[in-house]
């Protein structure tokens, strides 16, 4: 059997490849978690890896037999993606993997598709009773607007519309925008909510994680908490068709009313995993007790309540 783990388009996620390596030689003291990049040389998770391996974008079209190639050379069992971008393509190719007795850690085609285009993620939720921010005509505006592509990450080209004099043309001519309400942030909180699925696509561990403060995107200073979100979302997404592995749930929560308000998932490991894990999410574990040793995973809710996370900047010189 082979027990190596391959991290893919690592980059900065130092944190998540050590709490991989930390955990798999738990369970298997022998075994590597390799990285690929795009520029092995620049990427710090790599440094940290036991070895990254350099590859093309993963829009390339021999992608797909590259990643194999590496596998199948340094037995490789399990393949971890964490990028939006490859989500599809790997979605794509996982059953062929899966033959070869390789599990790519990603969701089905379907659900991968409708997470990646929110549009989709809205009806998604609609359809499992979850609340999501109401929509807006920006040529009959209902101020104050919130604009973004429906497929972006990294929270890029996003737009609050207070005003006439803020609906630009480049606004009105952009036709991946969509347009919904602004969440209210004095009365509603920002959630990122880490859900751990099982290859039977039953919740089996929730985790919100209040947004503090937000920086480039990603979660600057947060908290766990054990709050009414956990009991509405197992009860909303116990089963999700086709959803594996590590997901996020963003969402926005008035504590005071217990108002919930959804507005997208990303289908893979956050940049905020890392509080999830510390506070006794391990999420690694199960991955290995599930797809190397072919255990049933048990729901678990025995993670710290209350922890909070406070990055910093850090480096690594070469």
């Amino acid at each position: 059997m082979n027990t190596n783990i391959l991290i893919t388009s690592a980059g900065k996620r130092v944190a998540l490849v050590n709490y991989f390596k930390e955990t798999l030689k738990e369970f298997f003291p022998d075994s590597m978690v390799f990285t690929t990049d795009m520029n092995p040389n620049m990427a710090p998770a790599g440094y940290v890896s036991d070895c990254c391996i350099k590859v093309p974008r993963v829009t390339d079209d021999n992608y797909p037999d590259i990643l194999n190639k590496i596998c199948i050379e340094n037995g490789i069992g399990m393949i971890v993606p964490t990028i939006d971008t490859e989500l599809l393509v790997l979605s794509k190719i996982k059953k062929h993997f899966a033959e070869q007795n390789i599990s790519v850690i990603v969701s089905d085609e379907k659900f991968v598709q409708s997470c990646r285009d929110k549009r989709e993620t809205q009806y998604f939720f609609e359809t499992n009773g979850i609340k999501v921010p109401q929509k807006r005509d920006i040529e009959y505006p209902v101020f104050p607007i919130f604009a973004k592509p429906y497929d972006g990450s990294l929270s890029t080209n996003l737009h609050i519309i207070r005003s006439y004099e803020d609906i630009t043309s480049s606004i009105k001519e952009d036709k991946k925008l969509i347009f919904m309400e602004l969440i209210d942030k004095t009365v509603y909180k920002e959630y990122t909510v880490d859900m751990y699925y099982g290859i039977d696509h039953k919740v089996k561990c929730i985790i919100p994680r209040e947004r503090i403060s937000v920086r480039a995107g990603e979660i600057n200073q947060g908290k766990t908490q054990k709050n009414y979100i956990i009991d509405f979302l197992k009860e909303k997404l116990n089963y999700i068709e086709g959803c594996v592995g590590c997901i996020c749930i963003q969402l926005f929560y008035d504590d005071k009313t217990h108002d919930i308000i959804a507005i997208e998932i990303n289908p893979r490991f956050g940049g905020g995993f890392p509080l999830s894990y510390v506070s006794g999410g391990n999420f690694p574990a199960s991955l290995i007790k599930e797809h190397f040793l072919h255990q049933e995973i048990e729901y678990y809710d025995g993670w710290k309540d209350g922890l909070i996370m406070l990055r910093y900047d850090d480096a690594i010189f070469v």
